[in-house]
């Protein structure tokens, strides 16, 4: 970025910004969603605690 001062931009000039930026955030948010829906279709490995009976006399 530059260090030139930048006039300030009138509230439709922001609100057009706010649309792009929310617009963008709104497309990453569904890339996301869409690379960990395959994951989420996985059943999680069961894990079971492997209990012994030593362990039980502790």
């Amino acid at each position: 970025m530059s260090d030139v001062p930048v006039a300030p931009e009138s509230p439709q000039n922001l609100l057009a910004q706010m649309e792009r930026m929310l617009a963008a955030l709104n497309a990453d948010l569904d890339q996301l969603d869409a690379d960990l829906q395959p994951s989420a279709q996985q059943p999680a490995p069961s894990i079971t605690p492997s209990i012994t009976p030593e362990a039980d006399r502790a």
